[in-house]
């Protein structure tokens, strides 16, 4: 985890970057999940103040979005589609199979940091499916032997 003063110096680059524009409130919080893996509340409460806006605008966008997250989050970021196409050809099973494997439930980051699992509606990428997303890496067709190959890789450094 950041020190409190880090976040505070990181969440004042990112704003400056959007030059204090109150209009950029969502690239802002875009940058800052993007620098930190998610939104402390420290970085939430000091880009209000150079923005100018009051804590509650921005708690309000940071929650108003599903793509924004205030619990820390794994390194890697396995998001399993849930949505329909991916339904019917065996995301439940999958994300199972990711539950077991890395022994945590959806919203839940891995005890050494390195996983969070999420479930998404849809990933957009629905002839592919089943589909998980992991980090900005889409990997269709997915199967349990899959699974297990592609958290091997990580696991030892490798890219997803």
């Amino acid at each position: 985890m950041k020190k409190a003063r880090d976040v505070v110096v990181k969440t004042k680059q990112i704003v400056k970057k959007h030059k204090a524009d109150k209009s950029s409130l969502i690239a802002v919080l875009q940058d800052i999940q993007e620098a930190f893996n998610y939104l402390p509340k420290e970085a939430l409460k000091t880009a209000a103040k150079a923005l100018n806006l009051p804590f509650s605008r921005m708690y309000e966008a940071a929650t108003f979005y599903t793509a924004f997250s205030l619990k820390p989050r794994g390194e890697n970021i396995v998001k399993v589609c849930t949505g329909t196409a991916c339904h019917v050809r065996g995301a439940s099973a999958l994300q199972d199979k990711f539950e077991r494997t890395l022994c945590i439930k959806p919203g839940e980051m891995t005890p050494d940091g390195k996983f969070s699992l999420e479930t998404v509606n849809c990933v957009g990428a629905c002839a592919l499916g089943p589909v998980v997303v992991i980090n900005a890496e889409y990997h269709g067709q997915m199967t349990m032997n899959k699974v297990d190959k592609i958290i091997d890789k990580i696991k030892q450094g490798g890219a997803q």
